[in-house]
């Protein structure tokens, strides 16, 4: 594999919409989330209405990488090797004996094959809905999974608040608060995010909106984020699917899916779909017979791994945690001329990306009963899947917006180190230097 990636090698540009090319407001945007599911809980279900109070200080719970064991109740963090990290039941930080006594100092047992992929049937990555998890009359439900329905009322909430019809019909919390507050929510592009976006159309780039978002929430991100003009130029050609079955027409006009298509003939709006179909289509449009695309997208699940896994395509990461690590790039990495710089090369990031105190570094973190001994920082499963299916991790696509087409990324590879592939930086935990300890 070659050390140096270039946008300038790729005929095709895919975005993710949600994190990637539309950025929320974070704080504010989680909290409605929450409040989308406890709504349902309490009016739907019955639950306790202490559940429409949230903590503030609850949020530090929510942390990116966490996995939820399904059969023993816990919350996990995980090293690259299956050792379990950290641990929570409930909210409930579980002492290093109690994770020692229950897991070892080993491979958790349901580790190997399951998790070689970034998701397994016996654990869930969890979302916005962790803080949930702060109130009594939820925490015991987590003893004993198989015996109560939580998990099953958690569903019936998504489904309530998110399902296709949801925005249409002014279901739920989500959708309502979203069509009539957007800028409390979302944040418009930067003007630096859509010239590029106008540079690679004009450099004969094909881009594609790859998205799970339907379309009538997609094309409301769209035109609030991007102004309708500047939204319209990167649709044609432009395609939104979902999921990975025969592709659907869309009707603009009222969000409609037509009849299954066999094929794709030309770019436009669809659903579902599946990547042979939609590479077909490239190779029509390209006239390459194998057209190289490059996908960027914030999740490690739905955007990385599958891109890479099953299409081989090249991937960008977007990893917010990224904004928070102010650290200047190693003498010994080899960087581009000046005047191939970035504005995010060396710049200190105004507002820290923060760490959650419960659990600690997305990258690394210590082995439960030996946090004093200085030889023991270990990698997170987390980070391992960034190297292994990123082609680059960056903060934002901003960070690359200023940057030449031909600008040369050291991507992650066997063939590198394990932190070559993080721009502008790699993050202040992964490198030895900054913590004085040997990395296992």
């Amino acid at each position: 594999m070659q050390q140096y990636f270039s946008l300038a090698d790729c005929e095709v540009m895919g975005f993710d919409l949600d994190h990637t090319l539309c950025r929320y407001h974070l704080p504010q945007s989680a909290t409605l989330i929450y409040d989308s599911f406890a709504q349902y809980l309490v009016t739907e279900k019955g639950y306790d209405k202490d559940l429409l109070t949230l903590n503030p200080e609850s949020l530090d719970f929510c942390c990116k990488g966490l996995a939820l064991d399904l059969e023993d109740g816990n919350f996990l963090k995980l090293a690259e090797d299956g050792t379990v990290l950290r641990a929570s039941h409930g909210t409930r930080s579980m002492t290093s004996e109690e994770i020692l006594e229950i897991y070892g100092r080993r491979e958790w047992k349901h580790f190997g094959t399951n998790c070689s992929t970034p998701f397994s049937k016996y654990f869930y990555l969890l979302m916005e809905f962790l803080p949930l998890f702060q109130y009594e009359s939820l925490k015991w439900l987590i003893l004993d999974i198989k015996k109560y329905d939580f998990w099953k009322d958690v569903v019936a909430a998504i489904q309530h608040n998110y399902k296709i019809s949801a925005f249409k019909e002014d279901c739920g919390t989500y959708f309502p608060e979203v069509k009539n507050h957007p800028e409390k929510y979302l944040q418009r592009c930067p003007n630096s995010v859509k010239k590029w976006l106008k540079q690679l159309k004009s450099a004969g780039k094909i881009l594609l909106l790859i998205t799970s978002s339907h379309s009538d929430y997609c094309r409301l991100l769209c035109e609030y984020i991007l102004g309708f003009s500047q939204f319209s130029q990167i649709q044609e050609p432009a395609l939104a699917l979902t999921n990975s079955r025969q592709f659907c027409l869309v009707v603009p006009e009222n969000d409609e899916e037509q009849e299954a298509l066999l094929s794709l003939e030309k770019p436009g709006w669809y659903s579902q779909g599946n990547a042979i179909h939609l590479y077909e289509l490239l190779k029509k449009m390209t006239g390459k017979l194998d057209p190289k695309v490059v996908y960027f997208g914030d999740s490690m699940h739905s955007d990385i791994f599958p891109a890479r896994h099953y299409s081989n395509w090249e991937t960008v990461f977007i990893l917010e945690e990224l904004l928070g690590d102010k650290v200047m790039v190693p003498t010994e990495i080899e960087s581009e001329p000046l005047e191939k710089k970035g504005k995010y090369e060396g710049y200190q990031p105004k507002i820290s990306y923060s760490v959650s105190e419960q659990w600690g570094s997305f990258f690394v973190d210590r082995l439960p009963g030996l946090e004093n001994a200085e030889e023991t920082l270990v990698r997170t499963w987390s980070c391992k899947c960034i190297s292994t299916y990123s082609t680059i991790a960056i903060p934002s696509l901003e960070a690359i917006a200023d940057l030449p087409l031909d600008y040369r990324f050291t991507r992650f590879s066997s063939n590198s180190s394990a932190i070559a592939g993080y721009y502008p930086s790699p993050p202040r935990a992964l490198l030895p230097s900054e913590e004085s300890v040997t990395m296992k």
